[in-house]
């Protein structure tokens, strides 16, 4: 597989995201629905945002290892928040950490939505390659 960032500026590096990201040659791409604060048992969190980001991010990362894929190789990430300002006032630095820990380079839309499922206030949808 070959990756190749398309970055015109450079104002996004400090946002943890890319302007686009060109790939070929794959093996495999991997679509994962929106992971959300849901624990193993089924039941929705109904913890603040940053805790429920921090499980979403973990839900995410179990899904991508358990197909066989590394978070590394996520390309297209979208965040959907019911608080665009709660999300980048008050969880910026747990997404930032995460993009970090697997040195991602991938494309970012973040979405204010009206409401998730039950309680949930922050989803990670995710385009992974190999």
């Amino acid at each position: 597989m070959k990756k190749t960032i398309i970055n015109p500026w450079t104002w996004q590096d400090q946002l943890s995201y890319v302007q686009a990201v060109e790939v070929k040659n794959t093996e495999g791409t991997l679509y994962v629905a929106g992971q959300a604060a849901v624990h193993p048992d089924g039941t929705s969190s109904n913890a603040d945002m940053r805790t429920q980001l921090a499980l979403a991010i973990e839900n995410l990362e179990t899904v991508v290892s358990q197909a066989g894929y590394d978070c590394g190789n996520i390309v297209r990430l979208t965040v959907y928040s019911t608080s665009s300002e709660e999300f980048i006032n008050n969880c910026f630095d747990v997404f930032k950490a995460f993009v970090a820990k697997h040195g991602m380079k991938q494309a970012v839309t973040l979405l204010e939505v009206v409401g998730l499922n039950e309680t949930l206030n922050v989803e990670l949808e995710a385009t992974v390659v190999k």
